[in-house]
């Protein structure tokens, strides 16, 4: 195959690596109710449950994306998905209750957490730095199509077979993963100390110079408000479906399908623009459907009519996604080369926290509210607000090309890895 030929197989690989990761955090909201009736859990223990997944989501993002200065991300890769396989299949043991059912979550959480970050930073070794957005929306697809995958095949095996088997399957997916990619997975040539590195590249800064910019922060603060609302959906949107709006279990699954499909679709459609265009996003117009993606949340949650609801699903909310692209783009691009895994896991380690708290904070809510269908209400009220405030951020202050030029023309104040390496 030729250099651009891998280059977009290795995309399609990894996508199909995102695929397997957000099947496995749908698995959760999936067989929801199933769940809480077999072990007899309360709202608040479901999502206590959901949220011990990012116990170490966060710190084992950074701590693993910080090895990609001195380690191989093909191997890292490789270790990650047959963790997840690992973790998944105790709860096919019949005698697996909540303890079982938290404990997994956490290992499964910090296999899961450098998952995205490292396989950016092993995509952006394939493609030089103007040709990354569209590779890394393609990439990022693998949230929504892991979910559209999921939710009718694990829909179908919990109705047959048990949930306890949604578990089994979304793990041996990872094992057949981590096999093909044991066969065929490489490093780019952009990578650092690849053959189309730079020494350019290889000039590492200080890492505060980067994450104190106006780019890294509200990157990572829109990445927040994303997350907070991606988490929520996988979490908890079957159950408001079904409890709240009145659908079936087989209508929410087919509509938190097709609403994962429309979320991929802005996504590429997305990447295709900026790449049409060949320049990088800008702040404003990311900002700009972070608000109208809150307008959506906002009107979603007011609303008694399920035409509307869906409507806004499979549309405006799906706005949202476009920030987690950008983020990951706009933070690559004010980053040297040899730094870069290290900086994307310090965004995952942020948004990150977002798969924490929505899961337990939205389980709070609704247990506290006087009906489930106020307590849903308050809780989206509440994502809205926040996809608002961080968007507004990112009009303001998400200015990749102005902080990247400054950043580089600081100079270099740290050795870069290869420097540091041989000096000891």
């Amino acid at each position: 195959m030729t250099r651009h030929t891998t280059a977009w197989h290795t995309t399609g690989v990894l996508l199909g690596f995102m695929l397997v990761n957000f099947a496995d955090k749908a698995v959760m909201g999936l067989a929801a109710q199933p769940i809480m009736d077999d072990l007899g859990l309360s709202r608040a223990e479901f999502g206590t449950a959901a949220a011990a997944f990012f116990a170490l989501f966060s710190v084992s993002a950074l701590a693993v994306s910080y090895l990609t200065r001195t380690v191989r991300t093909t191997g890292l890769l490789l270790v990650l998905a047959l963790l997840w396989a690992a973790a998944q299949l105790p709860m096919l043991w019949p005698a697996a209750g909540f303890g079982t059912l938290v404990a997994s979550r956490v290992l499964l959480g910090a296999a899961e957490g450098p998952a995205l970050p490292v396989a950016t930073h092993h995509l952006h070794g394939w493609f030089a730095q103007r040709e990354r957005t569209l590779p890394t929306a393609v990439l990022l697809t693998g949230a929504a199509a892991g979910v559209a995958v999921a939710a009718p095949t694990l829909t179908v095996v919990i109705s047959r077979f048990g949930w306890r088997w949604a578990f089994g399957a979304a793990g041996l997916a990872g094992l057949v993963w981590a096999g093909y990619w044991a066969l065929r997975g490489a490093e780019g040539p952009y990578a650092p100390g690849g053959a189309e590195s730079t020494d350019q590249d290889m000039a590492a800064v200080p890492y505060r110079r980067i994450l104190l910019s106006g780019t890294w922060l509200s990157a990572a603060l829109g990445a927040f408000a994303s997350y907070w609302m991606l988490s929520a959906n996988l979490t908890w949107m079957p159950d408001y479906l079904e409890e709240a709006a009145g659908l079936g279990p087989h209508q929410a699954g087919a509509l938190v399908t097709v609403a994962a499909l429309a979320g991929g679709v802005v996504l590429v459609g997305h990447g295709l623009l900026t790449r049409r265009r060949n320049r990088p996003p800008l702040g404003a117009g990311t900002g700009a459907l972070m608000c109208v993606a809150a307008g959506a949340v906002t009107v979603f949650a007011v609303t008694d009519a399920v035409w509307l609801k869906v409507l806004l699903m499979l549309g405006p909310m799906a706005l949202a996604n476009v920030v987690m692209t950008v983020a990951q783009t706009a933070c690559a691009r004010i980053t040297p080369a040899p730094q870069r895994g290290t900086v994307l896991g310090a965004l995952a380690f942020v948004y990150a926290l977002a798969g924490v708290l929505s899961p337990w904070a939205i389980g709070r809510i609704v247990d506290s509210a006087d009906s489930v269908a106020d307590g849903y209400r308050e809780a989206f009220l509440l994502t809205a607000a926040l996809l608002a405030v961080t968007g507004l951020l990112a009009v303001w202050r998400l200015r990749p090309e102005r902080d990247g030029r400054r950043i580089s023309t600081a100079g270099p104040s740290e050795p870069a890895p290869s420097q540091v390496d041989s000096a000891t």
